[in-house]
């Protein structure tokens, strides 16, 4: 939630900070702004709206010149999206500039005394109190920039990524983290700021990427000093080589980011097992599993812990561990598990889950994990991300970039990576014949050209979303591995199109949602012909005599869901364990398509972010 982005050095800041603010989008966002400094004047500019608003407003209101910049988008918390409460945000000196990412916790009481000291409020953002407090210390205490931002983070709670700007010192950005990831790029003779790596890819490939609990001072024609906020240690950082490039963020001729990763999941699945599975010679390897395999194989039970799309892929595991490996398994919204003083020791393994690997409930839940003795593996797609760092150990999905905010390769890279995990622990435990052992790697190796096949159901799922768009409320049902499909669909929908959606188990219909059944609810049912098929057919016709409208996801060549159904999508066949890999396809097309058709803002959903780094 929220994009920051920062230039220092030799270039114009302006279009460097406006187009990384463009790359930002995906994160979720109601209102934009910018500063800039040409050496003498420091430039504001702001609005609610999106980043092409700001442009607008930005070259009437100022002179968009100066080699420093800050830019921002906002994801609203405290105060509503408004001119007023956007960022950047000045101290009451007009002196300082912050741009801000997350929450501060214990805002009221500072502001409270901060009015005391005579301090005037403008906006209704915990982030003014932040800035003018950093005044203030810097004041009272006669401090530099970089040492007064210290000293009065060490007075605030809650989760933050910081840069600050101060015309006094104007070579120098302050830049901190606690909660919110923040990466700096290293370039020759510049820096720049940014929430992740894609705003400034093109300039550099050196990044460095703040721990929790750092701050950087950032200095033109100095070295850059990383220090521990709590006592101002020095810390030497380490710089990595990005692994992204820039045409993996564009949207390379698809309308949409949504449609292009929808279709990148052939070649992303392939990537996320490339090196790992090795079919013909009936192996999986994984280091981070190899490393660990004891801790998995002595495990009492897994636990994983998740939110949103990341949430239903561990259903799906949870059904694929216990099926495979025989491992008892829950899974946890990880919002939940943190405050509800769970019960974990040391015989449990913690599967943490998180596309962007930043997600803070799914972060807080790590550290209540780990406090209580369990080892915590993560499985995320961000190389670098809190997750990755914060775990003991985990396995990265290759999903790419996922620009559009609703997930989509993500899903079915994590499905992959956990599916390949259970594979190697029933291999390690005996729960599973050698025989099918061998037939599940070698289906999971062509599963990307029955993913391929799948898409091939666009135009269908098109045809079937310009009768349905604007319907107000829809229904998904499954069962078993594609119970956690039909929340997923319903998930999709309801994310970009706005549309009214509950997943369900489908013998769960007749405890409730039968209710809502007649001819004007269209009802999704992910019938593929392994598995429960016969009791689904059951639920179909229960359906069927209440005058539903249904829309069948079956397997090619499927005849007795097809004489019930009033619009049938074809996929082709493959185990049932795997089925969710096939099944989640058409109902992501259906999604996407309905958004489209109902002039939506697909990448981009309203109220909505990416990477959810505040509770």
């Amino acid at each position: 939630m929220c994009g920051i982005v920062g230039y220092i050095g030799y270039r114009e800041a302006y279009p460097i900070v406006i187009k990384g603010l463009k790359r930002l989008e995906y994160r979720g966002y109601d209102s934009a702004g910018v500063m800039l400094y040409d050496g003498e004047n420091l430039k504001i500019s702001k609005t609610k709206g999106k980043v092409v608003d700001l442009e607008e407003r930005a070259v009437k209101e100022i002179s968009i010149n100066g080699t420093i910049g800050m830019g921002h988008t906002r994801w609203a918390t405290h105060g509503v999206p408004n001119d007023v409460n956007s960022h950047p945000h000045l101290s009451n000196s007009g002196d300082l500039a912050i741009i801000h990412n997350g929450i501060i916790e214990n805002y009221a009481p500072l502001k409270k005394e901060l009015i005391k000291r005579g301090y005037v409020f403008h906006s209704d953002t915990d982030t003014e109190v932040l800035v003018n407090l950093i005044e203030e210390v810097q004041k009272k205490e006669k401090l530099k920039i970089g040492k007064a931002v210290q000293v009065a983070l060490n007075q605030v709670v809650g989760a933050y990524a910081i840069a600050v700007f101060d015309k006094k010192n104007p070579n120098e950005i302050v830049a901190a983290r606690l909660g919110s990831p923040l990466a700096i790029g290293v370039g020759e003779g510049e820096y720049f700021i940014a929430s992740d790596a894609s705003p400034f890819i093109e300039y550099t490939s050196n990044a460095i990427y703040l721990e929790d609990g750092e701050m950087a001072n950032i200095r033109l024609h100095k070295p850059m000093k990383v220090r521990k906020i709590k006592d101002d240690s020095l810390v030497d950082p380490y710089i990595q080589e990005l692994q992204m490039n820039l045409e993996q963020i564009e949207k390379g001729g698809y309308d949409h980011f949504m449609l292009k990763e929808i279709y990148e999941q052939p070649s992303v699945i392939k990537d996320t097992y490339r090196g790992r599975l090795h079919a013909n010679e009936g192996i999986i390897q994984m280091s981070g599993v190899e490393d660990n395999l004891e801790k998995f194989l002595n495990a009492d039970r897994i636990i994983i812990v998740a939110c949103g799309t990341s949430w239903h892929a561990g259903l799906v595991a949870e059904y694929i561990f216990e099926e495979f490996a025989r491992i008892p398994v829950e899974v946890e919204y990880a919002s939940e598990f943190r405050y509800r003083n769970p019960i974990i020791s040391s015989k449990d393994v913690v599967i943490a889950i998180s596309q962007s690997g930043e997600t803070a409930d799914t972060m807080a839940a790590i550290k209540l994990a780990k406090e209580n003795g369990a080892f915590v593996f993560g499985v995320c797609n961000v190389v670098g991300s809190s997750i990755s760092r914060e775990t003991h150990a985990g396995a990265y999905t290759h999903a790419g970039p996922e620009i559009g905010v609703a997930s989509t390769k993500a899903f079915t890279t994590q499905i992959t990576v956990l599916t390949m995990i259970a594979l190697r622990l029933a291999k390690a435990k005996g729960t599973m014949s050698n025989t099918d052992f061998h037939r599940y790697l070698q289906e999971l190796e062509i599963i990307p050209e029955k993913v391929k096949e799948a898409l091939e159901t666009n135009e269908r799922a098109k045809e079937i979303a310009a009768t349905f768009k604007d319907a107000p409320n829809c229904l998904y049902l499954g069962r078993g591995y594609n119970f956690p499909v039909a929340l997923e669909g319903a998930l999709k929908l309801k994310e970009i199109s706005y549309i009214h959606a509950e997943g369900y188990p489908a013998a769960e219909m007749k405890h409730g949602p039968i209710a809502l059944i007649d001819e004007h609810m269209p009802v999704v049912v992910i019938a593929p012909k392994q598995g429960h098929y016969d009791k689904i057919v059951s639920n179909i016709q229960e359906i069927k005599s209440r005058s539903g409208k249904i829309i069948a996801v079956v397997t090619k060549g499927d005849t007795q869901v097809r004489e019930l159904a009033d619009y049938v999508i074809e996929i082709p066949e493959t185990s049932d364990a795997l089925s969710p890999l096939i099944t989640t396809i058409p109902l992501q097309l259906l999604s996407y398509h309905i958004a489209v058709m109902r002039g939506c803002n697909v990448d981009q959903p309203r109220n909505l972010a990416k990477s959810v780094t505040v509770e």
